[in-house]
């Protein structure tokens, strides 16, 4: 476990397990939890021992309730010592909206509130699994702002445009039996039950093998942009680095010797 001023980031049996760690603030993001969290997310892709990651927030309130509007109001009278270590932070921050094809699979563990950029963090993952006393929401309007971390873009895509343009315009939040309802969240759950989800998610994503899940992601995620023929026709980089590894070998060998198979992940 690496315990950070904003964040904890735990690397077991092949998943990395990233938590934004500001509970007071309702792990409202500031300067010093967006770099943190990059860097994590960083470790996530550029390391061969982590297949997935799952992104959740410390305590039941919130998952992550968007900017920390407070550390915002007062940046304007910030020195200039502090304004220049905010703009090194922010210089050195891929964030996970901009991530725009991350190879590995991503999990939202939404523990409570889902706001504004926490929601955008969510719509950037590949599942969503939900507490049900969780609220999600793109509130950024009642404060002058936009969602401008591709919530915008985002949320149309996922849960078709008219019912988006009913929460992007209002800045209204839905509950998570309405994101349910929607397509927006994969499952629903009490507080109590919510991690052991997450953990069945997990178990079946490290059933597969690696290299056949990164490829089956390229290829669905890269797709969503072609027609239909295109999509089927176009080469994906994931699909050939599967097709030429010993996993692809591994997986009929396993069925034929009725085992479960052992995989490389190369």
């Amino acid at each position: 476990m690496v315990e950070t001023a904003t964040t904890l980031f735990e690397v077991k049996d092949k998943v990395a397990w990233i938590t934004l760690n500001r509970p007071a603030a309702m792990n409202s993001i500031n300067p010093e939890l967006r770099w943190q969290f990059s860097q994590h997310l960083d470790e996530v892709e550029r390391n061969d021992d982590i297949w997935l990651a799952v992104i959740t927030g410390a305590g039941d309130r919130a998952f992550c309730a968007g900017a920390d509007l407070k550390h915002r109001a007062r940046e304007a009278n910030a020195t200039a010592e502090e304004k220049a270590h905010w703009q090194q932070l922010a210089a050195q921050t891929h964030h996970i909206a901009k991530r725009w094809f991350q190879p590995k699979p991503t999990i939202a563990m939404v523990n409570g509130h889902a706001l504004g950029g926490g929601l955008e963090i969510a719509l950037a993952c590949d599942i969503i699994v939900a507490a049900d006393h969780a609220e999600l929401g793109l509130p950024e309007p009642r404060r002058g702002l936009v969602a401008a971390s591709a919530g915008m873009h985002r949320l149309p895509r996922q849960i078709g445009l008219k019912v988006a343009m009913g929460f992007l315009l209002t800045g209204r939040h839905m509950s998570a039996a309405r994101a349910y309802e929607l397509g927006l969240v994969n499952d629903v759950v009490p507080l109590g039950e919510l991690k052991s989800t997450v953990d069945e998610y997990v178990a079946d994503i490290l059933r597969c093998a690696p290299l056949a899940v990164r490829a089956t992601k390229e290829a669905a995620m890269r797709g969503l942009d072609m027609p239909l023929d295109e999509a089927f026709n176009t080469p994906y980089a994931s699909s050939s680095v599967l097709y030429n590894s010993e996993d692809v070998l591994e997986g009929p060998r396993a069925f034929a010797e009725k085992r479960e198979p052992k995989w490389q992940g190369k």
